[in-house]
Order: structure tokens, then C-alpha cells, then sequence
């Protein structure tokens, strides 16, 4: 970002730019609602409301609802009135003519002109759709004995019936009325409207229609796709800054607003362009996640999204110290800091995608994978890499730090080694792998990883060796009495059970794998700790949902 200081002078207009981005910071700060209020209720309502951005106007219209807002639209110019039927009258590449419809019925209010010059200041070929889409023009001239069953409405000069479809109460008197109005502006351009409506193709209607709007849209910062799918460019992210003193203290009081701390030491050009800057960010992010630029979810969640990646960015390019975050923005373009955020969730997604390309990372579709493990994998491996929370089934969520990176690192780095000692514990190949996971007789989706983990172990205890398949029937009883031991309200593990287990098991693994070989081994027995031994220690025998945790001949411990 250019630090936009300049030679110091300033002229009026650079002046009245500054006293409207201040006043945009004032209104974006406030509840939409009060928002609302407050611009309605200025001294020069009109003035203020025409001064601002078509697009902060719609998402304030948006935050309220279109219904409670229509004394804002009724105060917008035509052009930025467009701007609102731009943004809300489209799905896509697709006219959403209810819409618009609902669009212009909001913007008629008690100034018949006000509201001439809005309709005027729509696409001709928006409002032929609408009339294509919503009645059928019938030519007098050409059957003068037509008579509909539906609603209708003659032109004053008797040359065209106009029927009424798809719209019944408000809608169809919003037509109505529309109608009127444009016989009544100019009656010779309305009959030529009519007759073109008659005979133009819906299709090439909302095509050109289409085309206008892009280069509209383009104009008020929403890039075309080829640029801004480029912002999710991977680009070299270098190694941090060296930590300095403050940031040791800094990591004891929570996770910084880097991008708060970069305003703070900005002067107000600075901030404008800083604002410049994450405002095509925004519209960058929303067009290549291929979101409508007008709905407001979508704009929720995909600027959530480009903050992120910039915080992200901001923390690796400060070090981890806030206080250096203005001089980074300074410094670099945001463009590039976030490519940066982005760029440190791809080194994950990339080592989640070697792994999952390795010969036994999965076997005929079971990954080679604990549950946990499972799905951070499946999470980092999403276009958009995400962290998958430990809480089952939970929806995995975006970065916000470089401790949620290093902590999905953590469980990388687990799941790496989990499929190099599971696939050495099934005989090292595809084909023998499938051949061990036969003998369970279940699907292995079906069987799971940790269960055929579990099996792997309670061999390895009652047997001394490495031989994955079911518990054989009759020494369910003989393994509980191997791993438990103390009371049914506080049950324990035989000392030295894990040692045994892993003695056995670790000749089988990498070596680099071992560590995490522990770690699952006592990961199971003490999940097998709390679900059978309060039962085995009662009843001297395991209790039958033993077979639901580890595999058995014949399901029968």
C-alpha cells in the first residue's frame, strides 16, 4: 500500500473525499438499523445518501430488509437505483424478474418523477424480460376478437391488449401501474417498447442484459473471473520475522487483531486507500468463490474468508507482533498479504494431498487413518483449506492463527505416521492389505481404521505377534483379564500393558512411525479402559459390547 503522504497539499476535493470515507467509517460502525435511521434522518437526507456507494446503501437496504427500507431507496439516484437492481435482481448469470419487479415497486414513492427517472435509468432489456416473463401483448390490429380469461389492460390508443400472468395481488398491480407509468411518459416510445417486446428473443434479452451488468459490476471493483480467481495464487510466504520482545506478551492475551493494529498507525489517506484496497479484496474473494455479489450470506461468509487469509498474512509478515502491522501494510500490497494467508493453509493442503496419494494411504476407500486424523485430512484437502474441530460431525472452520496452522501440522504429522505403520502392520502392499482386512469379514469402510487398530493390539497381547484379524472366539474373557485390573468404580491398566503391546508390535513399523505407535496403543486401551473394564472387573467377563469396539470371530467375545 502506497503510504499516500504525497507532498503534503490538499485541495477541496481530496478534502470532501476524506469527510466521506469518515462518514462511511461513522455508518459502517452502526448496527444496520440505526444505520438506516441515521441516514434517513440527516439534515440533507438526500444529499448524504446520493454522496455514498451504491453498494453500502444495498447491503445497509439488505441488513434491514427491503420492506422496512424504502424511504432509503426512494432517496437513491437512478444510477444508483441500477446499481440495486444489479445486485438484487439477479441468480447468477440469470434474471430473477420477481425481484426485480419487488425492486420497482420499492422505489415508487410520492414523487412520480423521482421515481420516471429511476425506471428510465433501468436496462431496456430488463424491462422487456419483465414484460416477456409477466404478460402476453396481444395485437389488436392483428386479432381484434382476442379475449383473454385472465386480467388485462388496453393501450389508450386501442392498438394493444395486454394480459396479465404470473402475478396476482401487489405484483400484479405493480404492473400494472408500471405500465401506466410508461404510457404515460411517452406514449409513441411505450407503443415502440410494446411491439419490441413482442418480438425480442428472452434469451438474447438477458444475455445483453447480462453484459451490461458485468461491466457495471466491474466498474464498482468486482473483477472478472480470469483476475480474481488469480488472487488464490500460491506465492512464496518466506520465513517470519524474528519474534520481538512484545511478542511473548503478546501471545499470553489472546489472538491480536492484526488488521485493527494496522489501522490504528495510519493517517486518514492511508486509511482510504488501506479501505481501497480490502474492498477489492472482498469483491475479488466473492466473484472467484463464484458467489452473487449481491446476496448478502454470501458476502458474510466470503469476506469472513478474505479477513481470515489477510489476518493470517498479517501475523506470518509481522512475526506474530501487532505493533509492526502498519508498517506492513505500508509495505506491502494486501493483495500479497493475503496470497500469503492463503499460501500458508496450501503447505498444508499439499502435504495432506502427497499423503493421501501414497500407495496404502487408503485400502478399497478406508483410509489408514484414526477418526480425528481422518477428518483433518478430509478438511485440509478442500479447495479451501479448513481445520477440523475434535467434536464429531462438527463443521470444519477457516485459520485464524498460525497456532490453529501448527496445530493441524501437529495432526498431519500424526496421520502421516498412522499410515505408514497401518499399512506396515497389513503387509506393506495393496494386495496383502486386502487380503488381512478380508479375514474380518465386513466391509473396511464398515470396520474402521481404530477398530482394526484394536484388533491389531489385543492380538499383539494375546498371541506376541503381529497378526491382524478378529479376536478369536473364547479369549474375549482371557484379554480383559490381560489388560484390567483394581475395581469396577476405579478400574485400571495392568502395569506394563502398553510396553508389552508395543514391544511386540514396533519391530513391524518404521522407525520414524514409532512414536505415534504409543500413542495410538495407549489412544486404544484406554478407550477399551473405560468402555469394558468397569463391566469385566463386575462380571469377571466382558460384557457384549465388547464386540462393537473390537472386532471377534463370530461377534462373540
Amino acid at each position: 500500500m502506497s503510504n499516500g503522504k504525497g507532498n503534503g497539499s490538499s485541495g477541496n476535493g481530496s478534502d470532501t473525499q476524506r469527510a466521506l470515507s469518515a462518514v462511511r467509517r461513522q455508518l459502517a460502525s452502526l448496527p444496520a438499523r440505526r444505520r438506516l435511521d441515521a441516514l434517513i434522518e440527516s439534515r440533507d437526507a438526500r444529499a448524504l445518501v446520493r454522496s455514498l456507494p451504491a453498494e453500502d446503501l444495498y447491503f445497509t437496504i439488505m441488513e434491514v430488509g427491503l420492506a422496512d427500507s424504502t424511504e432509503l431507496v426512494h432517496l437513491a439516484s437512478p444510477e444508483q437505483f441500477r446499481t440495486f437492481v444489479d445486485l438484487g435482481g439477479w441468480k447468477k448469470d440469470k434474471l430473477s424478474l420477481h425481484e426485480v419487479l419487488t425492486w420497482l415497486r420499492a422505489a415508487r414513492g410520492d414523487e412520480p418523477e423521482d421515481f420516471l427517472q429511476k425506471l428510465r435509468g433501468v436496462d431496456t432489456e430488463v424491462l422487456e424480460s419483465l414484460l416477456r416473463e409477466f404478460t402476453v401483448i396481444h395485437d389488436l390490429e392483428e386479432n381484434p376478437d382476442v379475449n383473454p380469461e385472465g386480467v388485462t389492460m388496453e393501450t389508450p390508443e386501442g392498438r394493444y391488449l395486454v394480459e396479465f400472468k404470473g402475478v396476482e395481488g401487489p405484483e400484479l398491480a405493480g404492473m400494472r401501474s408500471l405500465l401506466n407509468d410508461l404510457i404515460a411518459d411517452n406514449p409513441f416510445e411505450a407503443v415502440r417498447f410494446l411491439e419490441a417486446t413482442r418480438w425480442e428473443v428472452p434469451g438474447e434479452l438477458e444475455e445483453t442484459a447480462h453484459r451490461f451488468r458485468t461491466a457495471r459490476l466491474q466498474d464498482l471493483g468486482f473483477p472478472p473471473l480470469e483476475e480474481a480467481v488469480r488472487l488464490f495464487s500460491r506465492v512464496d510466504t518466506g520465513p517470519a520475522p524474528a519474534p520481538s520482545a512484545g511478542t511473548a506478551l503478546v501471545a499470553g492475551q489472546g489472538q491480536p487483531d492484526y488488521l485493527e493494529a494496522a489501522f490504528r498507525g495510519l493517517d486518514e489517506l492511508e486509511r482510504e486507500n488501506l479501505e481501497t484496497e480490502l474492498r477489492y479484496l472482498a469483491n475479488a474473494t466473492l466473484v472467484a468463490e463464484v458467489e452473487e455479489p449481491g446476496e448478502l450470506d454470501a458476502i458474510r461468509r466470503v469476506g469472513e474468508m478474505a479477513r481470515d487469509y489477510l489476518l493470517l498474512g498479517l501475523e506470518h509478515l509481522t512475526g506474530g507482533d501487532p505493533s509492526r502491522a502498519t508498517q506492513v501494510v505500508r509495505d506491502t500490497e494486501m493483495r500479497r498479504v493475503f496470497q500469503v494467508g492463503f499460501s500458508l493453509t496450501l503447505e498444508l493442503k499439499f502435504r495432506a494431498d502427497r499423503l493421501m496419494k501414497q500407495p496404502l494411504a487408503q485400502v478399497e476407500g478406508m483410509p489408514l487413518l484414526f477418526p480425528e486424523e481422518a477428518a483433518a485430512i478430509e478438511a485440509l484437502r478442500r479447495k479451501r483449506p479448513r481445520r477440523a474441530l475434535k467434536v464429531p460431525g462438527a463443521e470444519a472452520v477457516p485459520f485464524r492463527s498460525r497456532r490453529e496452522l501448527a496445530s493441524s501440522g501437529e495432526v498431519l504429522a500424526r496421520a502421516e505416521a498412522q499410515v505408514a505403520l497401518l499399512g506396515a502392520l497389513l503387509g506393506g502392499s495393496q494386495k496383502q492389505a486386502r487380503e488381512v482386512l478380508a479375514r474380518f469379514g465386513v466391509e473396511p469402510n464398515t470396520l474402521g481404521a481404530e477398530h482394526l487398530f484394536a484388533a491389531v493390539v489385543a492380538l499383539a497381547l494375546l498371541e506376541g505377534r503381529v497378526d491382524p484379524r478378529p479376536v478369536p472366539s473364547g479369549r474375549g474373557d482371557e484379554l480383559g483379564a490381560l489388560l484390567f485390573e483394581g475395581t469396577p468404580e476405579a478400574p485400571r491398566l495392568r502395569a506394563g500393558v502398553v510396553d508389552r503391546a508395543v514391544a511386540v508390535l514396533e519391530p513391524a513399523v518404521p522407525e520414524s512411525a514409532r512414536p505415534e505407535l504409543r500413542r495410538m496403543v495407549k489412544t486404544t486401551l484406554a478407550r477399551l479402559l473405560e468402555e469394558l473394564a468397569p463391566s469385566f472387573l463386575q462380571e469377571g467377563k466382558l460384557n457384549p459390547i465388547a464386540s462393537v469396539l473390537l472386532p471377534m470371530e463370530s461377534g462373540k467375545p
